[in-house]
């Protein structure tokens, strides 16, 4: 129920912006986040975002260089990425996950029931 894109080949310190579509039901009920996964390494979170837009989570190796917002106009959540570095370099996943409060803004992979197909970001040096 989740379709991102905006993956690709980047240079070191570029740029990038992912986006992930959801239906409009979908979307208005779940909070938001970005996952990402290196080869042989597990999924973890990148930054993450409540259904209200106002609270928000970064992990510590993406804050300041990364932006998680999203359009409710649009169903559309956006994860801005700057500054990129090669250690970046993975596949994003988009995920939706049901809260009770909407300021609520979960970060654990396992509260997470929807999610998107990955996209490549490969950062070169």
């Amino acid at each position: 129920q989740l379709q991102a894109s905006g993956g690709g080949l980047v240079q070191a310190g570029g740029s990038l912006r992912l986006s992930c579509a959801a239906s409009a039901r979908t979307f208005s009920i779940i909070a938001m986040a970005w996952f990402r996964q290196a080869p042989g390494k597990e999924r973890d979170i990148v930054a993450a975002l409540s259904r209200s837009g106002g609270d928000t989570y970064y992990s510590d190796s993406v804050r300041g260089r990364f932006t998680i917002s999203r359009d409710n106009a649009k169903n559309t959540v956006y994860l801005q990425m700057s500054s990129l570095k090669p250690e970046d370099t993975a596949v994003y996943y988009c995920a939706g996950a049901m809260t009770y409060y909407r300021n609520d803004v979960p970060v654990r992979l396992g509260a997470y029931d929807y999610w998107g197909q990955g996209t490549q970001v490969t950062v070169s040096s």
